[in-house]
């Protein structure tokens, strides 16, 4: 759900470049509750998953699925069917990069639903939900292309070693 809390950021702090990955993508004041009615998300030739490791970590390493699984917290229901306080898009640069092989949001469902709300054809990269996890490297190659492309500076290196 960052991508409906993103743009609220925006409108509160200074942001030079918005970058959303494998998102949801809200339109202004609509509820969380109703994206899915919205984007057609039903009508989506996808495949379907039960199994939470097999829907948003098929190609994370087993051991870290496990890890991420444990640590997780079931997501609060408390206010889903509420409008979002987004009146607008924020004025701010906006990339879209999705992930070729993300069973909860196919590639087709997110470029129109990309090109539909914000105008814009996304960029694609390899792997499933869960680029953070799964193919981090590539994911930070792309993080500091689209900082490089807007003329930004990434505020520290990022290392390698770090990350894996």
């Amino acid at each position: 759900f960052g991508g409906f809390t993103a743009p609220l950021v925006c409108d509160r702090v200074a942001v030079e470049l918005l970058v959303l990955v494998a998102p949801m993508i809200p339109a202004p004041a609509e509820a969380p509750a109703d994206y899915w009615a919205h984007t057609r998300y039903e009508e989506e030739e996808r495949d379907r998953y039960d199994d939470a490791i097999a829907l948003f970590y098929q190609d994370v390493p087993p051991e870290l699925a496990a890890e991420a699984l444990k640590r997780g917290r079931a997501q609060s229901e408390a206010r889903m069917g509420e409008p979002s306080p987004l009146r607008a898009w924020p004025d701010v640069p906006t990339q879209v990069l999705i992930c070729r092989d993300d069973r909860l949001f196919p590639t087709g469902f997110l470029r129109r639903v990309a090109q539909e709300r914000l105008g814009i054809p996304p960029d694609e990269i390899d792997g499933g939900h869960t680029p953070a996890l799964s193919r981090p490297h590539e994911l930070v190659d792309r993080l500091e292309a689209y900082a490089a492309e807007q003329g930004l500076r990434t505020p520290t290196p990022m290392h390698r070693g770090a990350l894996s």
